[in-house]
């Protein structure tokens, strides 16, 4: 399957090339802007991936598409809260499937309704937030509340690593919201919090406590209704270095009282002087996913999922979703046509031959009895 990952020498686009490039049955293509970078990513690669240049802006994407008769189109170009879904119709004119990393919350979240009939014509699948959230974080709840009655509430909190590569465009998503009220489902009706204000200690299986606030991601719109959750969807992140994490809600506070407009400016700023903090860090992050509700006898039910990822290798986690879908297709296996939100994709059981690959301790914790599986 001719494959193209847009944004392929990116920080995550990169990893799904290296992870794609010992397939046989795809022949894959790094595209970008910069042709120099796209061309010695392909040079480091053993399989003969060829280098493009290419400008998903420009005005003749669609038909460059077509030309290169790519089938399937990977799009790690972000950050995707500021895009439309240019690159997704350019996608299907030219007959190819179409997988997105987006995280961004309005990407996702209408995604389907604005895609579903092109790509349904086109006989073709699209698959948006093929990454962290919703692909694994909508698996994990998946695993743990197997066979149960009814959800109450789920929580979930990301803990990336402060020596972890960082990428400009992540560290701008994450300041577009940094500040901005949000549309939170608690207490059984949706509420307004501020993106990044607020921290609150947060606890892990194999991490120090830490410091978590509100962020902006499509679970917190999806799950209410995907899950008919009665009482409370949150989701944070949680900063290793707590001075970080404390400056962010100060921008957040800043922004909330009108004195800074436009935080995504920042961005550059932020990315260079965050290395200034890498000494009081480590290379340790993870994840952690609570659910509470009724298990399959109508008892009530606590249970959470921990994943640690040491080394630096947390980032390999919002690329599993795309590597896996991408095989799937390349190998023949059937996908629902049409658009979706990447959730009920996957499995988490097929996630776990890549958390090995990379070293992640898993930990499922029964919380009515803490007792760790």
């Amino acid at each position: 399957m001719k494959t193209l990952v847009l944004g392929g020498y990116g920080n995550f686009g990169a990893r799904i090339c290296r992870a794609l490039a010992g397939d046989a049955r795809i022949q894959l293509l790094i595209g970008g802007r910069d042709l120099a970078r796209a061309q010695s990513l392909a040079d480091a690669l053993p399989s003969g991936a060829q280098a493009v240049a290419l400008d998903h802006s420009a005005a003749g994407f669609g038909p460059c598409l077509k030309k290169l008769g790519i089938e399937l189109l990977i799009h790690t170009a972000g950050p995707f809260q500021q895009q439309d879904y240019a690159v997704a119709h350019a996608a299907a004119a030219a007959g190819a499937h179409y997988i997105d990393l987006a995280d961004g919350r309005r990407f996702v979240c209408d995604f389907c309704a604005a895609m579903n009939g092109v790509f349904s014509a086109a006989g073709r699948t699209a698959i948006c937030g093929a990454s962290t959230v919703p692909a694994l974080s909508s698996a994990v709840v998946d695993h743990l509340c197997s066979g149960w009655q009814g959800l109450t509430s789920i929580d979930t909190c990301i803990a990336p690593a402060q020596t972890a590569p960082r990428g400009l465009a992540t560290l701008a998503a994450v300041l577009s919201y940094c500040g901005a009220p949000l549309q939170v489902w608690n207490d059984g009706q949706w509420q307004a919090q501020l993106g990044w204000a607020s921290p609150r200690e947060v606890q892990f299986a194999r991490l120090h406590p830490r410091l978590g606030a509100l962020c902006d991601i499509p679970d917190l719109e999806l799950f209410p209704a995907y899950y008919r959750v009665s009482d409370r969807v949150m989701f944070k992140a949680a900063l290793e270095v707590g001075m970080a994490q404390r400056g962010l809600a100060g921008l957040a506070r800043l922004r909330a009282w009108g004195l800074i407009k436009h935080p995504t400016g920042l961005a550059g700023l932020l990315n260079t002087s965050a290395r200034a903090l890498d000494g009081l860090g480590s290379s340790l992050g993870g994840m952690v996913v609570h659910v509470e509700g009724l298990d399959s006898a109508g008892q009530r039910a606590r249970r959470a999922w921990h994943i640690a990822a040491d080394h630096d290798h947390g980032p390999e986690i919002p690329c599993m979703a795309a590597i896996l879908l991408a095989r799937k297709l390349a190998h023949g296996q059937a996908l629902p046509t049409g658009a979706h939100a990447c959730m009920g994709m996957l499995k988490l059981a097929e996630f776990e031959p890549e958390f090995a690959r990379w070293g992640m301790a898993i930990d499922i914790v029964d919380e009515n009895s803490t007792h760790a599986a």
